[in-house]
Order: structure tokens, then sequence, then C-alpha cells
């Protein structure tokens, strides 16, 4: 079958053909459906937890509270306290699912993700190291994040590069690295004071409580930066997935692009361990899923993004209401709810060998 843009493999099911200066593919049309749907249930999920809460609010008066024409109450209510904690809810799920996609793709491996190879590890002992020993600060933790993830990402590609780096083995020391970190973290927190010990437990638990405006911006900034970044690298990682050599063969230049992946990837997880800690699961979890609806060959950035949004919204949100008016750390909700898949993922890999 040919198009204006050019042939188009069929693939048993309806496709469209996409061509860019650089590059040119095929994007599945249940896989663009499927994201729209996702991305409806996400938006649909915010306004739910805009909505609801310890007194809900019509849909009507949330509106008018996000324009500023309601009452003075519901537009601090909506403004200041649901619309920024939800949103961050899911701009941090498509870092995450971006972030595990990134890192799965390099890998080959749906074990491949951030919590997995260590660098959440590593990006949690960066902050942890700035929240011990300077007292914290929104930017200064970021900053310690970003770094102690970025240096963790370099010790794990030195270690297992052998002439090439091999998902398997990138894994294997991730794991090692990250039980080394979680040591590292132990101590740091035995030798901490008991004001500092509570103020990085709460933090570690991954939790959105108390996020506002003031944290909201600057994720926005980043994330602007760095999901086009990412996205711009998502056809020399599609490549990449067909090994090295033939990677190498089409002009490719595996080495440099594995490494600028590994530096966007741990920049999106280091952006949400930065502002609500490390939150567990959800780059494992959501690539996989987005890959089951889609029924795609490769991880979907797009997709694993969206998934990811939609995964953190509703975790948050039960969170919040599960034990109301107890308010519990979405980390929690993301471990029971990731524990659960990874185990039936251990289960049907042991089963396939």
């Amino acid at each position: 079958m040919n198009t204006a843009s050019g042939p188009v493999v069929d693939f048993g099911y309806r496709t469209f053909g996409v061509q860019h200066r650089h590059w040119s593919g095929t994007v599945s049309a249940r896989a663009v459906l499927v994201t729209l749907a996702i991305t409806a249930a996400t938006v649909f999920g915010v306004i739910l937890s805009i909505s609801t809460g310890t007194s809900d609010i019509p849909l009507d008066q949330v509106v008018g509270g996000l324009l500023g024409t309601a009452d003075g109450g519901t537009v601090l209510v909506v403004r200041e306290w649901r619309m920024p904690r939800a949103l961050l809810a899911a701009l941090f799920g498509i870092a995450l699912g971006m972030s595990g996609a990134v890192f799965q793709s390099l890998t080959r491996n749906p074990l491949g993700s951030p919590d997995i190879i260590g660098f959440s590890a590593g990006s949690y002992t960066g902050a942890l190291i700035v929240i011990l020993v300077t007292g914290g600060g929104y930017y200064a933790v970021a900053t310690g994040a970003l770094l102690g993830g970025i240096a963790t990402a370099l010790v794990v590609f030195v270690l297992a590069y052998r002439r090439g780096v091999q998902g398997f083995r990138l894994i294997i020391v991730g794991i090692g690295v990250s039980a080394l970190l979680a040591a590292l973290n132990t101590y740091l927190m035995l030798k901490a004071s008991t004001e500092q010990q509570l103020t990085a437990g709460v933090w570690g638990s991954g939790s959105l409580n108390g996020l506002s405006v003031a944290e909201l911006v600057p994720v926005v900034v980043v994330l602007v930066v760095l999901v086009p970044a990412v996205l711009a690298l998502s056809p020399a990682l599609r490549v990449l997935e067909l090994g090295d050599d033939a990677a190498g063969s089409l002009g490719s230049r595996p080495t440099g692009i594995r490494l600028a992946a590994i530096v966007l990837g741990v920049a999106l997880v280091a952006l949400v361990t930065a502002a609500a800690g490390p939150i567990a699961f959800i780059a494992l979890v959501a690539p996989q899923i987005a890959r089951r609806l889609t029924r795609s060959a490769g991880v979907g950035l797009i997709a694993a993004g969206m998934t990811g949004a939609l995964l953190l919204v509703l975790s948050d949100f039960l969170a919040q209401r599960l034990f109301a008016p107890l308010q519990l750390p979405v980390g929690i909700v993301t471990v029971s709810v990731g524990g659960i898949y990874f185990v039936w993922l251990l289960i049907r890999e042991t089963r396939r060998r």
C-alpha cells in the first residue's frame, strides 16, 4: 500500500504514514485512539479530583473557581489547593511513564525501569543528602535529586559497559547499585536528627500532600523542555532496539544515543523526586499497560506518558479518599498496585522460560 508520504507496510491493522525531514514511520490508528481515550479519562480524573473531597463542589462551581467568578472560598479551594495537586499528579505521571518507556526501550526488557535499575534510588540519595545537610528548600532538593540521579546513571553505565551496553547487564548492575544506595540511605537516616528523620521520612514516602502552584510552575517549565527532547529522541530509540550493530549500520551512534536517553530519563525521574519524593512503580507499570492496550510492537512514549498520568491521578484520588479524612501518601498506593503487577510480571516471565 502506498500513501502520499511513501510506502506503508501492512501490519494487519490500520496505520498512518508519517514523514519528517529526518525520519519517517507509521502510526497505528489503534494507538492514536487508545491514547486519546486515556487522555480523556485522565482529564475526567483531574476534574473528579478537583470537584470531590471533604466538601464536594459542583462542576459549574469548579469552572467558576478556575475562572475566578465563584465566591472567594471556592476560588481558594479550587485554584490553590485542589487544582495544583491534580495537575501535578497528571504531569508527574507523564514524566514517570515516559521515563519508564525510555529505559524499557533501552534495555529491551519490561523490568528496565528507573525503579529497578536504581536511578530513582540515586535521585533519592541526592535529595536526602541535601535535606540532611542544608535543611532542604525546593530548588536545592531538586538540584540534589538531579545530580544524584545522573551520578548514579553514569556509575551504572560505566560498570555495565563492555564493548557496548547490554540491556540485561544494565539491569543487573543497576539492581546492585540500588541495593548499595538503599544501605547508604538507611545509614544517612540513622545519623540524622529526629526532626530531619521525620522530614526525610515523610518526603521519602512519595506524597503530593501540600503541593501548590509554587511547585506547579517550575514543573511545567522543566517538562516543556524535557518532553520535546525525549520525543525527538524517540526515532533513534526505535532504531536502537534493533541492536547496536544494526543501529550503527544505519548511521546511528548507539553510545551517544544511549547516554542522552539515560540523562533525559533520569531528569524526568529527578523532577518528580524533587517535588514529591520517590513515587514507585508508575515508571515500571505504565509503559507495559500502554503497550498492551495499543498492541504495539515497541514502547510508545506518548501512550506510556498518558497511561502514567491516568494511573497517578487515580492513585492520588484513592490516597485522598480511602481513609478520609486521613490522606495517605500516594506512594503507598502505587507500591501496593505496582507490587501486585510486579509479582504477576515475574510469574508470567518465569512461565515463558
